[in-house]
């Protein structure tokens, strides 16, 4: 992941897109945590960046879970009906 993600950007998208990004975060997190390991990480500040990355992921998923705020495709009303 190049640049990091908006809450916004998140919303848009689908929920397998949101596991996919949740899957390419998680894998870069854990080249990132072996890179600093072995001393070969130069921009300790991803670490950071990525592990914000997969929180609001995991936010925007359980947001939708509970019917807070609709995915993109979803109507408003028929997240509203499911929260009833």
């Amino acid at each position: 992941m190049a640049k990091s993600l908006t809450a916004r950007e998140l919303r848009s998208q689908s929920v397998e897109d949101l596991v996919d990004k949740l899957k390419e975060a998680k894998e870069e997190l854990f080249n990132l945590r072996f890179q600093a390991a072995t001393g070969q990480l130069d921009n300790h500040s991803r670490l950071r960046t990525v592990k914000r990355e997969i929180a609001r992921i995991y936010t925007v998923m359980r947001e939708h879970e509970l019917g807070i705020v609709p995915l993109a495709g979803e109507s408003a009303e028929k997240t509203k009906e499911a929260a009833e």
